[in-house]
């Protein structure tokens, strides 16, 4: 068995997400009320590029390309993603030699001719060597060749304060997780670092979270519970097959960064019940956070406080504003987990959600 550290494609971070919808007014509010600005359009293709930190979103309305016949099929989605890597010409042939399955990338999303695979639901993963970062921005990038930037824009933007995608998640359908997991390790050499059962009041769902060599590309799979009607069966449903279920973003400070999504009219999701806050000090002895301050943004708290060194996680989410695609945002405090301890009341949150929405019937 291949070594789970070694990196045989030269990971190095996800690059950006590409979004598509079957027409124009969908996609940009909701990247504008997260704090992303539009810096940038391609020199040929209806493509546009949206930025926040290193945080790149493109929203591909190029007609007759791999994103208008996604969104044919899907409604508003998350069509495809990019990984950066050190060669993408060796990083794609190593891919094909495990097995990936190449696709045409030539009317997707870029002019150059970028290397990609078909993922997930179809979804292509390009393979990008050209990137810059918040650490060498004068680097050479795939947007320097493709597209111009707006007169006057800032090149990395603030924005509400998130600085780069942490995570994202898929969902699969029930009995494909194994395959997809298997198909992570054997292409990219993933490894699994993470294995939930969630069980709710009602229904249920079980999660693998696979992260790649580089540790910075992390991809929780989730399918649905075996008594099934829950919010994995309902994505699915929603948005005709498998695919990217929520992207995760990661800054400094989210007390700040809520304020500032408020602000900016980011509909999140239903807060967790008073007990969950009431119970924080059980679980996490001695964390040390402001609960005054989390209870009433609804921003959950997870880690562990053993050994007196609090390593956290804090995290809140979005509604889906793009079919049934939603976001979460994070704050890292030395956890690297998913928020394990928080699973469950975000679960059950939904499950309240989907009650009052009348997906989930429920017996008196």
């Amino acid at each position: 068995m291949t070594d789970l550290f070694e990196n045989p494609l030269g990971l190095d971070g996800f690059e950006f997400v590409e979004f598509a919808a079957p027409e124009k007014g969908i996609l940009e509010p909701v990247f504008a009320s997260m704090g992303f600005t539009h810096i940038a359009s391609h020199r040929s293709k209806d493509v546009d590029l949206w930025r926040q930190g290193e945080i790149n979103l493109i929203a591909n309305y190029e007609p007759r390309s791999p994103a208008a016949y996604f969104a044919a099929e899907h409604g508003p989605s998350a069509c495809g993603m990019a990984f950066r890597v050190k060669d993408a010409a060796k990083a794609y042939h190593e891919a094909i030699e495990r097995g990936a399955e190449p696709v045409e990338s030539k009317t997707g999303v870029m002019e150059l001719r970028i290397p990609a695979i078909k993922g997930i639901g179809g979804a292509f993963i390009y393979l990008v060597d050209r990137y810059a970062t918040l650490d060498n921005p004068e680097a050479l990038s795939i947007y320097d060749i493709d597209f111009e930037y707006l007169p006057g824009v800032v090149r990395n933007p603030v924005g509400a304060g998130f600085q780069k995608i942490d995570h994202l998640t898929h969902n699969v359908y029930g009995g494909r997780m194994a395959h997809w997991a298997g198909w992570y390790e054997r292409i990219f050499n993933f490894r699994e670092i993470r294995y939930f059962d969630i069980k709710g009041e009602y229904t249920g769902l079980t999660s693998r979270a696979m992260t790649a060599p580089d540790g910075k590309i992390r991809i929780p799979l989730n399918e649905e519970g075996k008594a099934g009607g829950g919010q994995i069966e309902e994505y699915l449903r929603a948005y005709n097959g498998e695919g990217i279920q929520h992207i995760a973003l990661i800054c400094d400070d989210l007390i700040t960064c809520w304020d500032n999504l408020q602000k900016l009219g980011v509909p999140f999701m239903t807060a967790p019940p008073e007990t969950y806050y009431t119970m924080l000090e059980g679980r996490l002895p001695g964390h040390g956070e402001p609960v005054a301050e989390l209870q009433s943004r609804g921003i959950l708290l997870d880690g562990t406080t053993e050994g007196g060194q609090p390593r956290l996680l804090l995290q809140i989410f979005a509604q889906p504003q793009i079919g049934p695609v939603f976001f979460e945002f994070i704050q890292r405090r030395g956890d690297e987990g998913f928020g394990e301890g928080n699973f469950k009341a975000l679960f059950e949150s939904i499950e309240r959600d989907q009650i009052e929405r009348g997906v989930l019937e429920v017996s008196s």
